[in-house]
């Protein structure tokens, strides 16, 4: 009995900790980037390869953030293909002669 009561706390952490390490990794990335570029910068001492460094860190975030919406739309698609969670069709043929007055 103690596992199915433990079962949803861990869910919960599960699912924070999964959006919480998008928002890092996305910092991360932009940080890496920007840290590549002053590396760059200070090794050739060409000035614009820092705004290489920010531009590669941004668009590594943005990919994060689409593999992890890639991922939720696979989670969110293999619901809704589950038996459970589909609506039940009614038959509105009685709804449609009460809409008419």
């Amino acid at each position: 009995m103690q596992e199915r009561e433990d079962e949803p706390k861990l869910k919960k952490i599960v699912s924070a900790a999964d959006g919480l390490s998008l928002g890092i990794s996305m910092v991360v990335a932009v940080l890496i980037g920007v840290a590549l570029g002053l590396f760059l910068k200070n090794i050739t001492g060409v000035s614009w390869l820092l705004w290489v460094g920010v531009f590669i860190g941004v668009s590594s975030a943005i990919l994060n953030v689409y593999k992890a919406y890639e991922k939720q739309k696979k989670s969110l698609d293999e619901l809704a293909d589950d038996p459970r969670y589909r609506h039940r069709q009614y038959d509105d043929s009685d709804d449609d002669e009460d809409d008419k007055y």
